[in-house]
C-alpha cells in the first residue's frame, strides 16, 4: 500500500454499536477471499495487547464493503502469516 499521501483510516462499528478507528496497513486476496490488516488508530505501542487486526472483506447485497472477523483459528493464523510476508517484503523493498 502506498504511503505517499499518509495513512488511510477507517471507522468501524462493532456488534455492540461501539466505534473504532483503524489504520489500514494493507489488503490482500488469498484463497478466493479478500482481507485487510489494521492497527488501532489510538494504540499505545507499550500496551501488551498491541497487535494487528485482520478482517475478512465481504460485500452486502447493496455492494457495500463489510468487515467480518475470522473465527477459525487455523485460517486466521494462515492469513496472518501471509500478511507478515506481504508487509515485511514491502518494507525490504523500500
Amino acid at each position: 500500500m502506498s504511503e505517499e499521501f499518509g495513512s488511510d483510516f477507517i471507522t468501524i462499528i462493532d456488534d455492540n454499536g461501539e466505534e473504532f478507528e483503524l489504520e489500514v496497513l494493507d489488503s490482500m486476496d488469498y484463497n478466493g477471499e479478500s482481507y485487510m490488516a489494521f492497527l488501532p488508530a489510538n494504540m499505545d505501542e507499550n500496551d501488551p495487547d498491541y497487535g494487528i487486526i485482520i478482517l475478512r472483506v465481504v460485500e452486502d447485497e447493496k455492494g457495500e464493503e463489510l468487515f467480518e472477523s475470522i473465527d477459525d483459528d487455523d485460517k486466521l493464523q494462515d492469513v496472518y502469516e501471509h500478511f507478515m510476508v506481504l508487509l515485511f517484503d514491502e518494507d525490504e523493498e523500500e
